[in-house]
């Protein structure tokens, strides 16, 4: 299998590349709107074509890059069934996997930081999404989300795969790229460390987090696959452009 994981720095997003050698294909994980040219270019280089692009849930922080590089490159959109996009060509469902060549990816209904969310495991690798990040957790306070949905998704459907599962999150703030089911055990101070339920909840009610400031135009857009407002004010409209800059995470 080839493996990249990619790094956003704007919204400090994870797109994981994953590729079978075997047939030349290729999927994204999370893709974002304004690193698409960045995928494109990388994709080129390692002689794959894009067959999919998956999404664990509706993003509020970033657009995702899903309808343009299906117009780019004809790459087909797979988002969680229940979401019941009509722009999406699959609806991902628990436990049902999407093939593709020798890779597999195998979804997990993980609810919480939203209603719908999804990671994803494969090739001893776990996708986490915004569900569980390196030593966090995704909010809990919009989007169907819930802190008690979030604990059962994490402690009895994450938390139960090997200690060794590499853990790659949806993002991370302090430059971390991987850590491991047995390390978020050990040392989430969230959802790790033998904190109860009750506790996870009442952490989580006391964070008096601030608006998202990009969800009233992404939650949107990413409802219809990634399609750019057109109101977005000037101090978010990098969020739709094509950076000249993106490094790898």
């Amino acid at each position: 299998m080839i493996f990249r994981q990619l790094f956003e720095p704007l919204s400090c997003t994870y797109t994981y590349l994953l590729g079978c050698e075997q047939t030349g294909q290729a999927l994204l994980i999370d893709p974002v709107v304004n690193a698409i040219d960045r995928d494109l270019a990388l994709l080129q280089q390692l002689g794959l074509r894009l067959a999919w692009t998956v999404e664990t849930h509706i993003h509020a922080d970033h657009i995702t890059g899903a309808r343009h590089l299906k117009e780019r490159v004809g790459s087909r959109i797979a988002v969680a069934a229940l979401d019941a996009l009509p722009c999406a060509d699959l609806g991902l469902q628990d436990g049902v996997p999407l093939t593709l060549g020798e890779l597999s990816l195998l979804p997990i209904h993980t609810p919480g930081h939203t209603a719908h969310h999804l990671a994803f495991a494969g090739a001893g690798r776990l996708f986490t999404g915004d569900a569980l990040l390196i030593e966090g957790c995704g909010r809990t306070d919009f989007q169907g989300g819930s802190a008690a949905d979030l604990y059962r998704s994490i402690h009895q459907r994450l938390f139960t795969l090997p200690d060794e599962t590499l853990v790659y999150p949806g993002h991370d703030y302090q430059g971390r790229q991987v850590s491991s089911i047995g390390q978020e055990k050990a040392r989430n101070p969230r959802l790790g460390q033998g904190r109860s339920a009750a506790e996870f909840e009442a952490l989580m009610a006391a964070l008096n987090l601030p608006y998202p400031k990009f969800i009233d135009h992404a939650v949107p857009g990413n409802r219809d696959c990634g399609r750019c407002p057109d109101d977005l004010p000037t101090q978010l409209q990098a969020y739709c452009g094509r950076m000249t800059e993106s490094p790898q995470g």
